[in-house]
């Protein structure tokens, strides 16, 4: 058989199943008895099994996913393996997904995938999802799209989705731009394309970045805060196109004088940040400040990639510009 489809496990929803005792998902499948549910898969694709962890996704720290990077790299560039599969829990998912497509360079798919229902559950989905990422990995369509998420037979991008709901098997959407193609019947159609790749060519992160988001009458505590425990960078999910309150500013103005990174991008779900207001706090004042501009994208999704940034530098000029162009 030409196609050989690793399979990374790290835990998950994927991975659980009910403790009569506790009466609660914990993880406890292992990989052999997840892939014994996935029926038939080896008519389309041998199968090998790697075991990375077996936790839940609160757990799985950016250390974690950095060695995680660092393994699916090792495994993709080997002559034998035609594509990747890592599963993972999905309250991290999203995160480690944008990572991998941050630090893995490679024309072969890559596909993460989770389950929204443990294997007690009535509707288990993770061996649906499983043998969807499998179809879609040894697809020669799927070949040059960065890291993709496979979950309710949808295809989506790393770098634009996210999870929209706590329960619903359809929670991983791009709502920015739709999802690039489904699964039907063990097939990958795709519909659309992406078009700017960035790669950051790091095995190291910088785990000292903040998150906040920004609320009416917010003062500069929380940035101070960060700063004062030496946090080497902070992200702020500001007001609509990109405002703050006034009295957020003076922390600002503190962080950019010690050479610490402000990226900010919108709390709202869609949308890019951008100079439209001129007022104090509005976009055109914090650009003036030297904050920079994270585009499009949400609050954890710009943490993760200035995490990998300042593994590498520190230069503004650098920082502003691998996430302004």
């Amino acid at each position: 058989m030409a196609n050989k489809t690793a399979i990374i496990f790290t835990g998950g929803t994927i991975s659980m199943k009910i403790d009569p005792r506790i009466h609660a998902a914990i993880p406890a499948l292992s990989s052999e008895e997840i892939m014994a549910m996935v029926t038939n898969i080896e008519k389309f694709s041998e199968i090998e099994i790697i075991n990375f962890s077996n936790v839940p996704s609160p757990h799985i720290d950016p250390k974690m996913m950095m060695e995680l990077s660092v393994l699916v790299n090792e495994t993709v560039n080997r002559e034998d393996i035609t594509a990747v599969v890592v599963t993972h829990g999905t309250d991290t998912l999203e995160e480690t997904a944008y990572l991998l497509d941050l630090t893995v360079n490679t024309e072969k798919p890559v596909i993460v995938v989770g389950a929204m229902r443990n294997s007690s559950e009535l509707g288990y989905d993770g061996s649906s999802n499983l043998s969807a990422a499998i179809c879609t990995g040894i697809s020669q369509n799927a070949r040059n799209k960065g890291v993709l998420v496979v979950m309710n037979n949808e295809v989506n991008a790393a770098s634009e989705v996210t999870k929209t709901n706590t329960l619903s098997l359809d929670t991983f959407k791009s709502p920015e731009f739709g999802p690039l193609g489904i699964v039907d019947n063990d097939e990958v159609i795709f519909y659309r394309d992406i078009v700017n790749r960035q790669f950051i060519d790091t095995q190291k992160i910088e785990e000292k970045v903040g998150l906040l988001k920004t609320a009416p009458g917010m003062e500069s505590d929380i940035v101070n805060f960060y700063i004062d425990n030496g946090y080497r960078g902070i992200v702020i999910e500001a007001l609509g196109r990109g405002n703050i309150p006034p009295k957020m500013i003076d922390g600002i103005k503190n962080a950019i004088e010690k050479n610490i990174p402000i990226v900010m991008v919108s709390r709202c779900p869609t949308g890019r940040v951008l100079d439209t207001y001129g007022y104090e706090g509005g976009g055109k004042h914090l650009r003036d400040l030297g904050v920079i501009f994270g585009k499009n994208l949400p609050g954890q999704k710009a943490r993760i990639k200035l995490m990998l940034i300042l593994s590498i530098t520190n230069n503004m000029e650098v920082i502003k510009k691998l996430f302004e162009e």
